[in-house]
């Protein structure tokens, strides 16, 4: 019954002229981020921050969701027309979908991927609801040393995020700490690293780090690898005269246990911080080929090839909002955009976001269905809309980008310091994404280096100073213990690894002496 209330609360929210306005607003421009190979949800939530100041902070946060899981519906349309994945989390698609576009069937590829995101999306809501208020009353007895360990895994997920290169992961996170220090002492008042200036007294805003980083940084890079002087792709043409656009029976009939399937597996790897949507659609088109009573069509065109990651990837958006909203905890850049955009409107995500904001909680939960409505519609009927966006040469994006993040930075507070801040971040983010560092790294670690820094002082202070108080607590401890698995287990793991290459490359040169 609570759980039927607080959905009757969070849809008449949601259901108002201005926050459905704003909802198809932030769907449709995340259809179009997810478009431009690059520009995924982060770069377009920190590009189009600062433009949402004057907001209510629902309507702003609605708006700004929207973006981030309807990116992942855009990036699909370029993975089936033209081969090119708009973001990660679609590479997958390119696996059958282009197959499926090459074959004539880009209709039906369009048409099964925009329903299978509406039902990873929707399903990924439904859980959404079941469980976030669980993890909430679970998270609700946490004191600073949980809070403080719970920062401490979320700052571990960014090896993770990272891929292999672990140190370069790692790099990017103390970067991120350093920039967070800037400020003033929260205990002794004093100044850190202001360097005498007034502006820098409020430390460093995530913003134009954010905006530089993703919106800058990616331009840099795109500039420096020449794809602005390139043509656009042209992309597989279709029509929707014919019976030929439309999926058949068999369509649905080979994929109907694919849909729930890959939805639930997807939002349980989402949950998982760090994880992501990429890792859940290739995990999921993996579990789709053994699963198949013919897997030597997977890669030539099978449906549910497609169907499958793009379930996946929907849920894992929906999926990674149970950690953000219930425990504070991002696990991507995305998340971590969004978590910095709820602190700027004075929304602190955790236990008690619930509890103390519920029309808010409830309000953007039910607007993700409602945005996977809209997504679903949109999806099917802009679709030669989006084919002429696929078209504008990339040069003349490249202005009207920068343009936007300089306005966008400079409206926050005014400051021409953080212009500055902006083009240097800018900077640091094309040389990041050119040697192989994290810029969601750095973010992530921005955003969360004050949380923990607080909750530990808190902790310390609670306990007199002494460090017993992250073991003596049960939940403490427990978390203390997973922390340790999270990074001793790797390195074992690692090592075996390496003992078994060596131990084959030494039995490969014995038979090699017996030979001689």
């Amino acid at each position: 019954m609570d759980l039927f209330t607080n959905l009757m609360q969070g849809f008449e929210v949601a259901i108002t002229p201005v926050n459905i306005l704003f909802l198809i607003i932030g769907a449709f421009v995340g259809m179009v981020v997810g478009i431009f190979p690059g520009f995924g949800p982060s770069a377009g939530i920190a590009i189009l921050l600062p433009m949402t100041f004057t907001l209510e902070p629902t309507t702003a946060i609605i708006m700004l969701a929207g973006i981030y899981y309807g990116s992942m519906y855009g990036g699909t349309i370029t993975s089936i027309l033209i081969n090119t994945p708009g973001e990660s989390a679609t590479v997958a698609s390119t696996l059958d979908g282009y197959p499926l576009a090459k074959a004539g069937r880009a209709g039906p590829a369009l048409v099964m991927q925009a329903v299978a995101s509406f039902v990873g999306g929707t399903i990924g809501v439904i859980l959404i609801c079941s469980l976030a208020p669980f993890f909430s009353e679970v998270a609700i007895s946490f004191g600073p040393a949980e809070y403080f360990m719970l920062m401490v895994m979320g700052l571990l997920t960014l090896t993770i995020m990272t891929g292999d290169n672990k140190r370069n992961g790692i790099v990017s996170a103390l970067l991120g700490l350093a920039i967070a220090t800037v400020g003033v002492d929260v205990v002794s008042g004093m100044q850190r690293y202001t360097f005498g200036s007034a502006e820098l007294i409020n430390g460093i805003d995530f913003i134009p780090v954010a905006i530089g980083l993703f919106g800058l940084g990616e331009l840099f890079h795109c500039v420096y690898t020449g794809l602005h002087k390139g043509k656009a792709s042209e992309p597989i043409k279709f029509s929707y005269r014919g019976g030929h656009f439309w999926p058949n029976l068999k369509d649905y009939i080979e994929c109907k246990f694919t849909f729930i399937r890959s939805s639930v597996l997807g939002f349980v790897i989402g949950v998982l911080p760090g994880a992501g949507a990429t890792i859940a659609s290739l995990m999921s088109y993996s579990v789709e080929k053994k699963m198949s009573k013919t897997p030597e069509k997977f890669g030539k065109g099978a449906m549910p090839g497609l169907v499958g990651p793009e379930a996946a990837n929907n849920a894992a958006s929906a999926g990674a909002m149970i950690p953000l909203l219930t425990l504070g905890i991002p696990g991507s850049g995305s998340t971590a955009v969004l978590l910095g955009a709820f602190l700027m409107w004075g929304l602190q995500p955790g236990p008690l976001l619930m509890e103390n904001n519920p029309d808010f909680t409830w309000g953007l939960i039910t607007s993700m269905y409602l945005g996977n409505v809209v997504l679903l519609l949109v999806n099917i009927v802009a679709i030669p809309l989006f084919v002429k966006i696929m078209r504008v040469p990339y040069k003349m994006l490249v202005p009207v980008i920068l343009i936007l993040c300089v306005i966008g930075t400079y409206s926050l507070h005014g400051s021409i310091v953080e212009t500055w801040i902006l083009l240097f971040a800018g900077i640091v983010g094309f040389f990041m994404k050119q040697y192989g560092y994290s810029p969601a790294a750095l973010v992530l670690a921005l955003v969360l280096g004050p949380l923990a820094e607080n909750s530990l002082r808190q902790a310390l202070i609670s306990s007199g100073g002494s460090f017993s108080v992250f073991v003596v607590r049960p939940v403490s401890l427990s978390l203390l213990i997973v922390i340790l698995l999270v990074i001793i287990v790797p390195m074992i793991l690692s090592f075996r690894k390496k003992r078994a290459g060596g131990s084959t490359l030494n039995k490969g040169g014995d038979d090699k002496n017996v030979t001689s």
